[in-house]
């Protein structure tokens, strides 16, 4: 395995409706865990990539507000955005930097205040990410898009409306003993059977909340990072991958083909294989979407996905833990810092500091992050 760049530190703030608190405010508490995880200073850091969705924040061009507040010019700065994907592709961008040799220490934040729109705002913001001629205006948002993957896995593979229920089922068990995540209360198989419908089959417990929050991952060099702290993580490997904007132009509609080639390339550059994977954390924003996850990074066969969860192997003692911290489902999605967060986790598992979620003896972690209806997909594989 290559030692070449590793994540030195990591931050994250408490994911909520409401933060009450300008976005500078939310990326300096972020930045701040992050700085003391390490013992580093803002003057330690080379440059800035501050990442989130657009559109969601009065903010225009986020990164030299954010990075003058951080106390980090005149380092350079920078705006990073792939939809929910943002902040594993600023850590993407961070690895480029390092590998290139143009920086030692970068500082990757994401962000999102979403509470300044009302839900309606936020879907046709969000539904931007979809084809606005032909998709969006039609009611193509979010949930409507997934929905049509949930219908065709059920249709294709028999996955069942119980199966998909399970997977909220088990990230509320996690997000319950999470002090960060938006949901503090676990949920019954018939509580998300029962809840309101948004877009059939998908109900209101199989889709994750809007949230506001920051993150922050902080990457290093080989040689800084042996020097900043005793236990670096390191980056073993990277995929990232597109597929067509558009639902009528996709050619799966029963996973996501950018997932497949993003872990194909991660999985080679890290040389190992998805039964190596210790500890996951997948891109859960609606129910299927896991199960989708489960199966597109070869956690089990095309298909076999619903019986994945139903066997409880997805769980903290089963055979692939996934989303162990209760995933976007329980901790909410403030879209710039989802994939910083889910970092942090892995990051935490890694070191044997994930407390009561602890998967025991993790060596090997996976981090998926999707932008959009499976429009962008980054996959990082990270080693002890």
């Amino acid at each position: 395995m290559s030692k070449e760049v590793a994540i030195v530190g990591v931050g994250q703030t408490a994911f909520t409706r409401a933060c009450g608190v300008t976005i500078k405010e939310l990326c300096f508490e972020a930045f701040k865990e992050a700085l003391e995880d390490c013992n580093l200073e803002p003057k330690d850091i080379d440059e800035s990539i501050i990442c989130s969705a657009p559109e969601y924040d009065k903010q225009r061009s986020p990164a030299g507000a954010i990075n003058e507040y951080l106390g980090l010019n005149p380092k350079p700065t920078f705006y990073a955005e792939s939809i929910c994907s943002s902040s594993t592709t600023g850590i993407r961008v961070a690895y480029g930097l390092i590998k290139s040799g143009l920086s030692s220490v970068v500082a990757v934040i994401g962000f999102q205040k979403m509470s300044e729109l009302s839900s309606r705002e936020v879907q046709e913001r969000m539904g931007r990410g979809s084809d606005i001629m032909w998709e969006s205006p039609f009611g193509l948002f979010m949930p409507a898009g997934y929905a049509l993957f949930a219908r065709n896995h059920m249709k294709t593979y028999g996955t069942t409306e119980e199966q998909l229920a399970k997977v909220k089922v088990k990230s509320s068990k996690y997000a319950f003993l999470n002090p960060k995540a938006i949901y503090q209360r676990e949920v019954t198989l018939e509580d998300v059977l029962n809840s309101r419908v948004i877009a059939s089959p998908l109900k209101m417990y199989d889709c994750c909340a809007n949230a506001d929050g920051a993150s922050c991952v902080i990457v290093a060099s080989a040689e800084k990072a042996k020097k900043i702290t005793d236990t670096p993580i390191w980056i073993a490997g990277i995929g990232s991958a597109s597929d067509a904007l558009s639902i009528a132009k996709k050619t799966n509609l029963t996973g996501l083909t950018c997932t497949v080639e993003a872990a194909r390339q991660a999985y080679a550059m890290a040389k190992v294989e998805p039964k190596d994977i210790d500890v996951a954390e997948v891109h859960d924003c609606f129910t299927i979407a896991e199960i989708m996850a489960y199966e597109n990074l070869g956690f089990c066969k095309p298909g076999e996905g619903g019986k994945l969860i139903e066997e409880g192997q997805t769980y903290i003692d089963g055979k692939i833990p996934v989303n162990i911290d209760g995933g976007l489902l329980g901790k909410g999605h403030p879209i710039g810092a989802t994939g910083g967060s889910q970092v942090r986790t892995i990051v935490q598992q890694l070191r044997g500091e994930a407390g009561k979620l602890q998967v025991k003896g993790a060596e090997i972690g996976l981090v998926h992050n999707v932008g959009g209806v499976g429009l962008y997909a980054n996959v990082l594989i990270l080693r002890r």
